[in-house]
């Protein structure tokens, strides 16, 4: 969601042998919290200077709003079935490379699994980077394993939609995944990811969730890679350390990045990863029993519905800007109270230092208020908490697992 002038990637691959399992490691660049409070307060100018401005209708004012702020969710129609798909890539904070072609070549992505497709822009896009911020863009004539798919990819998100056509061609994880014959979308428009796609450094999703989401039924990447027998589990694994790079782990994890055992927890439906959650509590205060959650790395915060959200920042002395994002006195940090997800019996814990962003004494509350469709999932555990707890995605029994990170 909320997007900075981001670094650039690195790839490690490397193996380990756990538990049997080939483990293929693709490093992620973490953006830091300084950049991430930065660009929260240029939105809040970029809002004031628009509501004050008497040569811009209200209907542009909100619809620029939205752009900036990507307050919007993506649909995907899905034979007969509209899925709500809970995307705006603002607050995005972990990047890692991809490779697609012959000769291959390397695509910053979001690893992501909220959504389903894989995308990257193609030569002569619009709306794809500036003059100080270019995008990799793919090019099919440049490529000997390209092989043509006209069918039409768009997505629509809260600002307009991202258009292209699909693809076949051959992607490359952790240096040594191979997977060929892969479909995905070429983008000619990303218009609908608004001025934060522009200025963000990276150049597509990756995205990892079910094919159920997925725009044209297109397989997902690593699922194809299951299909073709490249992965020894069909697992994958986020360690997002604290202040530090983040790393995915593929058909299998590293034992040493967490602590204790991993806690399965069974998923609710196969099209995010979506779980049950039985309550959430603040210190002494209820804020919600019986609901629903995604684990999403594509996003960075928790996202929750906005009333209980405003009413935990308020509870927190918390104050909101015109964008909803909440600013918190830093000197309040140490003393907020523990914010506990009870997830299939089990209690999660995130404290004050968890969930505030601070730099250069400005402190951002890492939680914000999203109102989500009928049948959508109720909040998003966003990076937030997988940096708290090392989380296991695994397609072979639909569960994720959770365990201390180390």
């Amino acid at each position: 969601m909320f997007l900075k002038d981001f670094t650039l990637f690195f790839l490690v691959a490397s193996r380990l042998s756990l538990s049997n399992a080939a483990v293929h490691k693709i490093s992620l660049t973490r953006i830091d919290d300084e950049e991430m409070v930065a660009n929260a307060l240029q939105r809040q100018i970029n809002a004031l200077a628009l509501r004050t401005d008497p040569s811009v209708s209200v209907e542009e004012k909100r619809r620029n709003l939205r752009s900036d702020f990507a307050a919007g969710v993506e649909t995907v129609q899905v034979g007969e079935e509209e899925n709500i798909i809970l995307r705006d890539y603002q607050n995005a904070q972990y990047f890692g490379i991809v490779e697609i072609g012959t000769p291959p070549k390397s695509y910053r992505v979001i690893f992501d699994t909220g959504s389903s497709n894989l995308w990257v822009p193609k030569i002569g896009c619009k709306h794809c980077g500036t003059v100080f911020n270019k995008k990799s863009k793919y090019n099919p004539e440049e490529s000997s394993s390209y092989e043509v798919d006209d069918r039409i990819f768009e997505i629509m998100y809260g600002s307009g939609s991202v258009k292209g056509h699909f693809a076949k061609d051959s992607v490359k994880l952790a240096g040594d995944i191979s997977v060929e014959g892969q479909n995905f979308a070429m983008i000619e428009d990303a218009g609908g990811l608004g001025p934060a796609y522009g200025m963000g450094k990276f150049d597509g999703i990756l995205g990892l969730a079910f094919p159920k989401i997925s725009v044209g039924n297109a397989r997902p990447v690593l699922l194809s890679a299951i299909d073709q027998d490249l992965l020894d589990e069909p697992v994958f694994a986020f360690s997002l350390g604290d202040n530090k790079d983040g790393e995915l782990s593929i058909g299998g994890y590293d034992e040493s990045k967490f602590e204790g055992e991993l806690h399965s927890v069974k998923l609710t439906s196969e099209t995010y990863w979506e779980i049950a959650v039985d309550g959430i509590t603040a210190g002494e205060t209820n804020l919600s029993s019986s609901t629903t959650a995604i684990v999403d790395s594509g996003t960075s915060l928790l996202i929750g519905p906005p009333l209980l959200v405003r009413q935990l920042a308020n509870s927190m002395g918390a104050h909101a800007n015109v964008v909803g994002e909440y600013f918190i006195d830093c000197d309040k940090v140490d003393s907020l109270p523990e914010l506990v997800f009870t997830i299939d019996g089990r209690e999660y814990s995130l404290d004050g230092r968890d969930v505030v962003l601070n730099t250069q004494g400005i402190c951002l509350l890492a939680i914000m208020g999203m109102a989500m469709p009928p049948g959508a999932p109720k909040w998003i555990l966003g990076d937030v908490f997988m940096r708290k707890y090392y989380t296991v995605f695994n397609y072979g029994n639909s569960s994720v697992s959770f365990a201390i990170a180390k």
